[in-house]
């Protein structure tokens, strides 16, 4: 078994750089990410410990039971987080801002059992969901800050065009709710930084690539990471809003290896990791 990886700083004054794919059971995967005769049940341990989080989407479907999100939290390293899809329930209806029911129900599902492995929240809506400033607030408005005194963030994934509106960037601004920025993708892009934290999903690896995209663009992710966790905007992404606050402050950064050519994603995760100064096992 490798050696865990821990999250990356990458300087004095930045946040916390975690990178990940979606989901850990994944047929292709084993015998090339996973070691040949790797027993399935140790396959979150051991990807858990070439990553430093991973999105879950089986949340986004159905509820887990306690029990599962506490075995999550104790197979893996002290320092890995999860990001969990919110539930669809919540987010593929008419009206978002009579959602509070079904978030009440996520909360109180058994996702506490994570305790401090517990990371952003990816409320995903769908491509047809367009954007209605005053139910949009509405929905934010149900987004807890905390739950039993734990801190709780928020990210929201839009996929029409009609959210590349300045109200919607002031929106997510005004409640520290991250845009989730779409990388290589088909996907509008909206990367402005909206909370203390950046969540992005990029989706360009190809099967022709051994680590998933070719070095250059791997290093331009990695820079792009940099730049975030230091408080800045990466240039070369497409920005809907006006400036908010930027700076120094320091962001924490969720980069998550998503789609694409899925088979090649780990590999394309840990080379971001390795660029951003990790320490092989």
């Amino acid at each position: 078994m490798a050696t865990r990886k821990t999250a990356v700083k990458s300087a004095e004054k930045t946040g916390q750089i975690r990178v990940g794919i979606g989901g850990w059971t994944f047929e292709p995967w084993r015998g090339v990410f996973y070691p040949e005769g790797l027993a399935q049940k140790r396959e979150l341990e051991y990807a858990s410990s070439q990553l430093t989080t991973i999105e879950v989407n089986g949340t986004f479907y159905g509820s887990q039971k306690p029990a599962t999100f506490a075995k999550w939290h104790d197979e893996t390293p002290d320092d890995f987080v999860f990001s969990l899809k919110a539930p669809r329930f919540a987010t593929n209806r008419r009206v978002l801002s009579e959602a509070g029911d079904s978030i009440e129900r996520f909360f109180a599902s058994g996702v506490l059992e994570l305790k401090n492995k517990l990371g952003p929240i990816n409320w995903q809506f769908a491509t047809t969901k367009q954007f209605d400033p005053d139910d949009f607030e509405g929905f934010l408005e149900l987004l807890p800050k905390r739950v039993d005194g734990r801190a709780i963030r928020h990210a929201v994934e839009v996929r029409h065009e009609s959210f590349r509106d300045e109200a919607f960037v002031a929106l997510a601004r005004k409640y520290e709710v991250a845009i989730v920025i779409a990388g290589d993708s088909k996907y509008p892009q909206i990367a402005d930084p909206t909370a203390p934290f950046i969540y992005a999903r990029i989706m360009g690896t190809t099967e022709a690539q051994s680590q998933g995209y070719p070095g250059a663009t791997l290093d331009l992710w990695t820079e792009r990471a940099r730049t975030w966790a230091s408080g800045g905007t990466p240039k070369g992404l497409d920005l809907v809003g006006k400036a908010g606050a930027s700076g120094d402050t320091a962001r924490d950064v969720y980069l998550y290896v998503i789609s694409g050519f899925k088979a090649h994603n780990p590999a394309a995760g840990i080379a971001i990791l390795k660029r951003l100064g990790k320490d092989k096992a």
